[in-house]
């Protein structure tokens, strides 16, 4: 079954190439006179030089050992920071920062006004410096939008995707499409085969699972070549998972329950599990609302969204301290000064992802809320950015391709306005973005040769 999609995975690839190609400035273009930072937990390359053609970075490092090709466009980058494309290891396209979800689908007609959406968030992620992302628990129509991005028809990242979840339990208020329900181990794994087959990159498992369910379902996924992905929180079904050998622990030490017990820190620390915290989304983003409201106003949702849209979402703010997602805010908070950094601490593999665009949590500032929450919970700056590049192009299976700069690889580049080894906000002021070697630029950076070869956002 999974043999059957290959031709069409290869067709798509070709027609990505073309698409892509179309887009592309003619000819290499060299960054220089920023900082590198290569995304490696390593010293930064100052005064350096990044060379880009056809797609792919052809040569990185310190300008005097770096040389320039003939003919290259120079855009030069000084007083800024280039570094790899962000990868956000768990986002939500179909979301746009609603604060409630119950309401956002009744507004959205169910699944009827996705296609709607759904580019205003690629749009976002994009211009943010997400250059891919892990989509986790969005409805198949992901698949039309992912080839209109391929295609080069809109802005947005390079997509992974798991379609529905997999549960026991129905969530009420979220339509059927985003939601596989089962009751035996037998149909998990003959679930997870189909989702596989109708186009899942991952597999991604909610919660409610049996011990059983969640054995069942890794074998089946990890027999077809997939990775599975598991929403957690409380430590027995976090033990379940490991259990049944899954890849990656999304929400795990954000902050919905107490601290954990520290034989299960340590045990997925040692066995070297992915742990994507998702720490930001509500007990660093509920404060920052609460003490700056404005940023509710921010004019690029204006500019974004279509009139009704922007207006139902701006109304769904009011009061937002009594919003459903907040409920539990106060304890959340409380156990954050523990949990947040209990799997830091211990030295376990760490990814980065937003749960964007969950409530408040805009896809236009969720991955650098969430990479300045995991800095004051302990790691360095270096080593959230290296998380949130090298790390999830690990977990994402395509370290060979992205994560890095360094020649050979696939050119997804971000240029940010300072120095976010010395402040890790600087990576709020996002400047140029590189995705497969097209390059989009913000309204700050519309001058000079990049508004010649490049496309604004």
């Amino acid at each position: 079954m999974r043999r059957q999609i290959f031709p069409l995975i290869a067709c798509l690839a070709c027609a990505t190439a073309a698409a892509q190609q179309d887009l592309r400035p003619e000819g290499p273009v060299a960054f220089v006179n920023g900082m590198l930072l290569d995304g490696y937990e390593a010293e930064p390359i100052h005064r350096a030089v990044v060379v880009v053609d056809d797609g792919r970075i052809v040569a990185a490092g310190p300008a005097h050992s770096t040389p320039v090709p003939a003919g290259a466009q120079l855009v030069d980058i000084g007083g800024k920071t280039i570094l790899p494309g962000l990868i956000d290891a768990h986002v939500h396209v179909d979301l746009i920062g609603h604060g409630d979800y119950d309401r956002y689908y009744r507004f959205l007609r169910g699944t009827e006004r996705l296609a709607e959406v759904m580019p205003i968030a690629a749009k976002q992620m994009l211009r943010a410096g997400v250059t891919s992302a892990i989509d986790l628990g969005t409805p198949f129509d992901i698949l039309a939008l992912r080839e209109r991005i391929e295609r080069g028809e809109i802005p947005g990242p390079r997509l992974t995707i798991s379609g529905p979840w997999i549960t026991r339990i129905y969530l009420e208020g979220v339509p059927d499409s985003y939601q596989v329900m089962i009751d035996s181990p037998r149909e998990a794994a003959a679930r997870t085969r189909e989702l596989i087959a109708q186009g899942s990159d991952v597999v991604k498992l909610w919660a409610g699972l049996t011990p059983e369910d969640y054995k069942a379902a890794v074998a089946e996924a990890h027999r077809l070549g997939v990775k599975v992905h598991a929403h957690l929180y409380h430590p027995d079904a976090i033990r379940y998972a490991l259990d049944a050998g899954v890849d990656v622990l999304q929400h795990v030490g954000s902050a919905r329950n107490p601290p954990y017990p520290d034989d299960l820190v340590a045990r997925i620390a040692h066995d070297h599990v992915p742990v994507v915290q998702t720490i930001a989304h509500r007990i660093w983003v509920y404060p920052a609302t609460v003490a700056f409201p404005e940023r509710l106003l921010d004019p690029v949702h204006r500019k974004d969204m279509p009139p009704d849209i922007y207006a139902e979402v701006i109304d769904s703010f009011e009061n937002f301290h009594r919003l459903p997602y907040f409920h539990d805010i106060g304890p959340e908070t409380r156990h954050s000064k523990l949990a947040a950094r209990q799997f830091i601490d211990a030295g376990a593999v760490m990814g980065v992802g937003t749960d964007a665009a969950s409530p408040l949590n805009f896809h236009t500032e969720a991955m650098w809320y969430e990479m300045k929450a995991l800095v004051e919970s302990g790691m360095t700056p270096i080593q959230v950015i290296s998380a949130a590049t090298k790390t999830n192009a690990e977990i994402l299976g395509r370290f060979k391709e992205l994560g890095t700069v360094e020649p050979g690889k696939l050119a997804d580049l971000v240029v940010v306005d300072g120095n976010p080894l010395a402040h890790i906000d600087a990576l709020a002021d996002v400047e140029i973005v590189v995705r497969d070697g097209v390059v989009w630029y913000a309204e700050s950076a519309a001058s000079g040769p990049v508004v010649a070869i490049g496309h604004a956002f």
